[in-house]
């Protein structure tokens, strides 16, 4: 057989794009897992850059996002908090075995005591504020079957405990419409948070929540700068986009940490 006439260079593409088009046949797709297009390569090369060896999961549920980081490769500390006792019990037999796995049953907000939390009927749309109507039409097996009175903690009051101080953290938040509130728990321990991953909703879903616009703001007036986004919920039938993730850092220039583990924020004073 002669090659002379075939182009190698565009062998590679042109396989690519053949197995692309059968596997969309089939509901599915092949994508380049690189930092610059995908959210999962993305956030890792940024846990590079900021040094993360320590992360909070926040709302974690079952332990779904712990497993999945860690089948992602992130190796370091590993602290998930969860509210609710069923999806906790599910959450602790997960992480047996993951030394540098702890799991706490507690919520995190803006105060420390109890608090009432609505339990969803799928588990993880469970949240502290009222669900609205979008949100269960939109998703039926999400709407609230019971409550559940739990103890809730800031992330100021829980950072000394479960923190390494010599060591920059990241937060990961799917709270169901209480990130902001969590936030708003860490003024005296944001300096030593380096960034943040948080469910945001494009359509207000819970009564009082600050959508998309409002909380990229907020976290631009706390020193974070919007570095991925990552698609969330969307709506089954119209392919609407209900929620997403954003991921969020200290911008390059606070770069590097200081030896006692704090960021080295911009003065406020200064442009």
């Amino acid at each position: 057989m002669a090659f002379t006439n075939i182009n190698f260079s565009r062998l590679a593409p042109q396989a690519v794009m053949t197995v692309r088009r059968l596997l969309r046949r089939a509901g599915y797709d092949v994508v380049r897992y690189h930092h610059t297009v995908h959210p999962v390569a993305r956030m890792l090369r940024l846990f590079d850059q900021y040094h993360v060896r320590q992360l909070f999961d926040v709302g974690a549920n079952v332990g779904q996002f712990g497993s999945f980081i860690r089948k992602s490769g992130y190796q370091g500390k590993l602290v998930s908090f969860e509210p609710l006792s069923a999806a906790f019990s599910h959450l602790k037999e997960r992480a047996v075995g993951d030394r540098d796995w702890t799991v706490v049953q507690m919520g995190l907000g803006d105060f420390s005591g109890q608090a009432t939390i609505n339990i969803a009927g799928n588990s993880e749309s469970s949240s502290f504020l009222k669900m609205l109507p979008r949100h269960a039409v939109a998703a039926p097996n999400s709407t609230y079957v019971g409550t559940e009175t739990v103890q809730i903690r800031t992330l100021d009051d829980v950072l000394e405990q479960y923190a390494d101080p010599n060591q920059p953290l990241f937060v990961k938040l799917d709270t169901q419409g209480f990130e902001k509130k969590i936030v708003e728990g860490a003024r005296r321990s944001l300096g030593r948070i380096c960034g943040f991953k948080l469910e945001v909703s494009v359509d207000p879903l819970y009564e009082g929540e600050p959508i998309l616009p409002e909380m990229v703001e907020f976290m631009a007036d706390h020193g974070y700068q919007l570095m991925g986004v990552e698609p969330g919920w969307s709506h089954e039938a119209t392919g609407q986009m209900l929620q997403l993730e954003g991921v969020f850092f200290r911008p390059m220039l606070t770069l590097p940490v200081s030896a006692a583990g704090k960021w080295l924020l911009p003065s406020p004073d200064k442009p």
